[in-house]
């Protein structure tokens, strides 16, 4: 079973940026679609955003528009989140998956192809 890892978490102040990655150790993700989830304490796993595998679709969970950004570098076999003017309720863990696609309803249970791998917290300070 695939897991994919994410890495890049930290502790910021409000207002600041992170950048996560998404790495594939034992298969390639330019031929796949990837989300970001994250999970605050106590709460359900949350859709995030989602990226095609050619870079022409993503959609965004609406607490995130116009502050995150997703993108993909194949060659590198990575996908990215870019976290700007991070709020405290961004604090959980991050998680990255590969999806069946890419498409509004992204974060329905059964779009998930993959079980939640290696998170990374993002923590973020008032």
């Amino acid at each position: 079973e695939v897991q994919l890892q994410a890495s890049g978490g930290g502790l910021v102040q409000a207002g600041g940026s992170l950048r996560l990655s998404c790495a594939a150790t034992d298969s390639t993700l330019d031929d796949r679609v990837v989300g970001w989830f994250r999970q605050a304490p106590g709460k359900e796993h949350e859709g995030v955003s989602c990226i095609s595998t050619n870079v022409h679709r993503t959609n965004y969970a609406d607490a995130v528009k116009g502050r995150f950004t997703i993108s993909r570098d194949n060659a590198k076999n990575t996908v990215f989140l870019h976290m700007n003017s991070l709020k405290p309720e961004d604090t959980a863990v991050y998680y990255c998956v590969r999806l069946f696609s890419c498409d509004p309803d992204f974060d329905v249970r059964t779009n998930i192809l993959d079980a939640w791998g290696q998170g990374t917290l993002v923590t973020v300070s008032s």
